[in-house]
């Protein structure tokens, strides 16, 4: 799941400071380029036993017998101890679900996010974010108890946020809030869960009060009016169109039309706005209705617009073909002009950045949830995974994934928010970590991508990859009185703790590795569509 960047914990960095050369043991040879970016075996693969009794050869008899029957089938091989391992795996990760919990719960109940090292919780928007953003997770894994602890706080507590005299971020509630609201009602078909997102979505919707019909980015949600962010007059283009799917849900599950058309009608006019522009900048002005600015990225502020392409014509069956065609073309543009190859040993393949048409070799930890929707593209193809266009997307998606994983390859195996790449012939190596860059929020995006590569091509090395990754987090992330924390730099071992726990480590990441380990028929990818914020939501067909 991206995320455009409304609030901190999404936004960009990019400090320009020296080159950092990453070292250190474990993991960090990955990034040295001395090892080429070669799958690894996959771990206990298991050799077909040789026919019983063939240790023991025989003398041969003294006298003829008749001809011997054929030896018996050797038995057939095992799963590879890496299946075996798939439940143990993921009671470690519901493990690490209860921990993030009893942090939060011990803490900061109640409150938008915990800082575990200190020991209490901040607001942000006073919502309960953290507590709505893992509902769902809760849900998946089982946690019953955890579960109903939270739905009691939403049913009794939740509305008190809503009525607030507070500003709060359009985007971030929708796809955090409203999204984990939704994405629970339709698991537990708790119709309390449905009350509390339509009347959210009532309030959220004088964002869309706007001459233009591009919403703002800010919305009081007690005085219902909205307006734009106190740092500027535009909105960011990840902002306006990552609302799209929970507004169209909404609308779905409460019968009432009415609730998704200002989400559309922007659709509409983003569509307009980008018609010979594949590849937008990142701003829009909510007045002018305006596209602003000379950034192109996937990472901050633009990643999402991407993804709600295809998630939108994922999310209504497969029919609405203007979503699919959008898609497919900002795509082509992507691997036209931003797809390319560092120039180190390993000749990693990455998507960068335009900023005033200049290509930066920058990519942010956010575009890692690109090689997902890749191989979503390629699995639904319209035209069949067998046509070239869906080669060519999985080929990328295998490529920006192995990208991805070698991120992770820094002193404590776990990514920083933001890397450069070589770009100058026979560079040594192929990844730059600036000190500005370095810190690691618990992001899901990796995880998102391997968890759909595995479940579109079955290969376990995904799996393997993940493991290693959740380890990681567990060895140097988790606070010992319950909770985990942000890291400050990954380049340093021992890391030191930013003291806060993002509320996507438990909507978002824990989610994503919990399903990496789960069988295919958990959350079908034929009957569930899921948001940026990791919120599954039902397909469905549209009414005509």
């Amino acid at each position: 799941g991206g995320g455009g960047g409304g609030g901190e914990g999404r936004g960009g960095g990019g400090g320009e400071a020296a080159k950092v050369k990453v070292t250190g043991s474990g993991t960090g040879a990955l990034l040295r380029g001395a090892a080429k970016a070669r799958a690894p075996a996959p771990t206990g693969a298991t050799v077909a036993p040789a026919p019983e009794g063939a240790k023991h050869i025989q003398s041969p008899p003294p006298m003829p017998l008749p001809p011997m029957p054929p030896p018996p089938m050797p038995p057939p091989p095992s799963r590879p101890s890496s299946e075996e391992a798939q439940p143990k795996r993921q009671a470690a990760v519901v493990e690490a679900m209860r921990w993030a919990w009893k942090g939060y719960k011990d803490y900061a109940w109640g409150k938008d996010e915990l800082h575990p090292v200190s020991k209490h919780g901040e607001e942000w928007f006073g919502l309960g974010l953290t507590l709505v953003d893992a509902l769902d997770t809760l849900w998946i894994m089982g946690l019953k108890d955890e579960f109903d602890e939270a739905r009691g706080w939403v049913e009794n507590h939740l509305v008190e946020g809503f009525e607030r005299d507070q500003d709060v971020n359009l985007f971030e509630t929708s796809i955090r809030v409203l999204g984990g609201l939704l994405s629970t009602h339709s698991l537990s078909k708790d119709d309390m869960f449905l009350d509390r997102a339509v009347d959210l979505s009532e309030r959220l919707l004088p964002a869309f009060r706007t001459k233009s019909g591009i919403p703002y980015s800010d919305v009081n949600l007690g005085k219902h009016s909205g307006h734009a962010p106190r740092w500027g007059s535009d909105s960011s283009l990840a902002e306006v169109t990552t609302v799209q799917l929970e507004f169209k849900e909404v609308a779905r599950a409460a019968g009432r039309p009415e609730l998704a058309a200002p989400a559309q009608k922007t659709n509409d006019l983003v569509a307009d706005l980008t018609r010979n522009k594949p590849l937008p900048p990142i701003f829009i002005n909510a007045d002018s209705g305006a596209l602003s600015g000379s950034t192109v990225t996937l990472g901050a502020r633009g990643d999402s617009y991407y993804e709600y392409l295809l998630k939108q014509w994922l999310q209504t069956g497969r029919t609405e073909r203007v979503y699919w065609d959008r898609y497919v073309d900002a795509m082509q543009a992507v691997l036209d002009k931003l797809y390319r190859k560092s120039t180190g040993p390993m000749k990693l393949g990455y998507v960068g950045e335009l900023i005033g048409g200049q290509f930066s070799a920058k990519m942010d930890h956010l575009v890692c949830f690109l090689p997902g929707t890749l191989a979503l593209a390629y699995h639904f193809h319209p035209d069949g995974r067998g046509c070239s266009q869906a080669a060519r997307f999985l080929e990328v998606a295998e490529d920006l994934t192995a990208t991805c994983r070698q991120m992770y390859g820094t002193a404590v195996g776990l990514a920083p928010e933001i890397v450069f790449f070589h770009t100058e012939a026979g560079s040594k190596e192929d990844i730059i970590i600036k000190p500005n860059d370095a810190h690691n929020l618990l992001r899901p995006e990796a995880l998102e991508a391997m968890f759909l590569m595995h479940r579109v091509t079955g290969d376990s090395k995904y799996r393997e990859w993940g493991w290693t990754i959740f380890q990681a987090f567990e060895k140097f992330t988790r606070v010992d009185t319950g909770g985990y924390s942000s890291l400050q730099r990954v380049t340093e071992n021992p890391p030191r703790m930013k003291d806060k726990m993002e509320t996507f480590f438990l909507g978002e990441t824990l989610k994503y590795l919990y399903l990496l380990f789960s069988d295919a028929d958990v959350l079908p990818l034929e009957k569930w569509v899921i948001n940026t914020e990791a919120h599954p939501l039902p397909v469905f067909i549209p009414a005509t």
